[in-house]
Formats: C-alpha cells, structure tokens, sequence
C-alpha cells in the first residue's frame, strides 16, 4: 500500500464501513452467557461501528440479537442481568430471549401490529470451541475461517480453555491499525526485533501459509523444546513446532502455544491510534511463560516500537511504498489485497 493509504481519514473511514461492517468480531466466550436466561450487552466493534448487541441464553440457546427496543430506538439493557424476557425501560415493549415480539401497551388501535420489523434483529453468530464470534452481516464465510484453524489446532482441547483475566492486557498503540496488522504478518523481522524470541524459533524454518479470509504462521523450535505434542493424524506430526500463528482478517489473531491460546483484537481508535487487546486462555499450567509463548509483553513492546516508528515514517515526502519480499511478506501482501478487494467492492 502506499504511504498515503494510512494518512488518509476518508480512506481510514471506508475500512470502518467496507470492511469491518461486512466481517467478523471477536465476542468472548460461552461463559458470558452459561445460565439459561442470562443476558450479556456488548458493542461491536468498540471504537468504529459500536452496534448495540445483546447475547443471550435461552435453553441453552446463545443467540446474538439487538439491544436497541424497536418502538424508539432505546438501549434495552445496560448491564448484564438475567431474566426471562427483554423489557424496554421506556415504554414497556417486551421480546423474548430470541428477540422475538410478545406484548406493546397501548398499541391496540394499531394496524397491521405487530409487524416482523417490530422483533428485534438476529445477527449472525459462530462458535468455535468456547468462542463467539458475531458479524453484522453473513456476508463472509465465516465457517470457512474456523474449519482452516480447526484443522491445525482442532487436536487441543479447545473446550477445556478457561480465561486467565490476570493476564489479559490492553496497550495502546500511536500508529494505524493495519500498519499494526501488516507487522504482525511477517516473521522477517523477528532476528532484528525480537532477539529473545529468534532464539527458540528455527528462521530458517518459518513458513507462511494462505487461506481465503486467513493465514497461519508456523514457528519451528530451535532447540525442539516446548513443542506441541502432535498426534500421528496430524499433518505436521514429526515436526518440532513451538507456536501456530493464526490471522483472521480484518484484525483477529489467534497465537496458539502448548499452554494454550493469546487472542490478540486490533481495534481502531483513529487514524494514528489503535487499541490491540490480548485475551489469554490456558489449559496447561505447567508450560506457561516457556518457549516462544513466553514473553509475550516484552514482544509486544519491540513490536510497537517499530509500528509506531513505520507509521511516522509514512508522513515522508520522499518516501511512497516499498516491495514485498516473495518468501517472507506473503502474509501482509494476502492481508493488503484483501483490503483493497473490499474496499473496491
């Protein structure tokens, strides 16, 4: 991309619209709604789009549905709570957990009520494992996404994944968030940023791999020390492999280590300020803080280090877009195509 792709406020504006509109977001997790008739209020997408949802529990149904009362617009609930139905505070119209119409006073002389506009909007909502995941529109195959992953990481015990909330982390980053996105796509620059890091990753083994709406970074151990234990089924079984590094585009990163799993969101503030939050989940203890899953703030300070550096430098005069190296920047020429399909379409 051109330097002027990331200064530009319209075009920062038409990804907000072209491409997180008509993508998917990270949710959380099933344990957000685990009791029947629990209701959990969330925005999508935090800085850009904000939409008002609602998850909720009926029967052990997790549905994703609007959190904006349908008579005048008002939020329906502001915190988590649980109940059996949904009751707007401002004139008493009521769904059911499905977002579905059931009672309006005073509407009786009404013609034509209620009418399918008058429930509330279902979203389209995918699980994988113990994570949600919504969208505005079903207008990516998302599924598609989920079976590529399940197919390298389907062997752990997703389901068996629990929060660990004391090593979760928001940082704030003064740079645009694909510049935070095309770093991350790339291994080229872990000898020259992360000395800590190309020590237990074998270089000259690192491996990109394209999928559709998504790639995976494969990191090699250098010493075959803190590796994944493979089953004979698996197609990498006999390789030596420390971390799967998976993007889902536009800005969702699955990492996963034998410990477990850092989901690291990008999120959009501003043209020049990107909030990235890491979400960390583990199933083994016992393996935590070792091999290329370890020091995982320390990397993320070196990343944002050379982010916050590239996106000063794309205010140049001289300077307007480089070249893509064809073995190692295959992932952020796959992400900036992406881009640029939908923001043409």
């Amino acid at each position: 991309m051109p330097s002027s792709f990331y200064r530009s406020k319209e075009v920062y504006e038409e990804l907000i619209e072209k491409v997180f509109a008509k993508t998917w977001q990270f949710v959380g997790d099933t344990s957000m709604v685990s009791l029947d008739q629990q209701i959990q209020p969330f925005n999508f997408l935090e800085f850009g789009l904000e939409e008002p949802m609602l998850l909720t529990n009926d029967q052990g149904n997790i549905s994703c549905i609007s959190n904006v009362c349908t008579h005048r617009g008002n939020i329906l609930c502001h915190d988590p709570c649980k109940s059996r139905q949904i009751t707007c505070a401002y004139h008493g119209r009521r769904f059911n957990l499905k977002g579905e119409f059931q009672h309006m006073p005073q509407f009786k002389e009404a013609v034509d009520f209620p009418r399918s506009e008058d429930h509330l909007h279902r979203f389209p909502l995918k699980q994988w494992g113990p994570w949600l995941f919504a969208g505005l529109k079903d207008s990516m195959d998302f599924q598609a996404v989920i079976d590529e992953m399940d197919r390298k990481v389907g062997f752990l015990p997703l389901n068996e994944f629990k929060e660990d909330k004391s090593r979760n982390k928001d940082y704030l980053v003064n740079t645009h968030w694909a510049l935070y996105c095309d770093n991350y796509l790339e291994g080229f620059h872990i000898p020259f940023v992360h000395a800590g890091l190309n020590e237990v990753l074998d270089y000259g083994k690192y491996e990109t791999q394209l999928f559709k709406h998504c790639n995976l970074q494969v990191g090699h151990s250098s010493g075959g020390e803190h590796v994944f234990d493979l089953p004979k089924t698996h197609e990498d079984y006999g390789k030596q492999i420390s971390a799967y590094y998976f993007w889902v585009f536009p800005n969702m990163m699955f990492n996963f280590y034998p410990w477990g799993c850092s989901i690291n969101v990008v999120k959009p503030i501003a043209l020049n300020r990107t909030k990235v939050s890491f979400i960390t989940y583990v199933y083994d203890e016992s393996k935590l803080d070792t091999g290329a899953g370890a020091a995982l703030d320390k990397v993320e300070r070196e990343d944002e280090f050379v982010v916050e550096g590239v996106y000063k430098g794309m205010s140049s005069r001289v300077y307007q877009t480089g070249r893509f190296s064809p073995k190692m920047e295959k992932g952020v020429h796959h992400f900036q195509g992406l881009l640029a399909e939908f923001l043409a379409s």
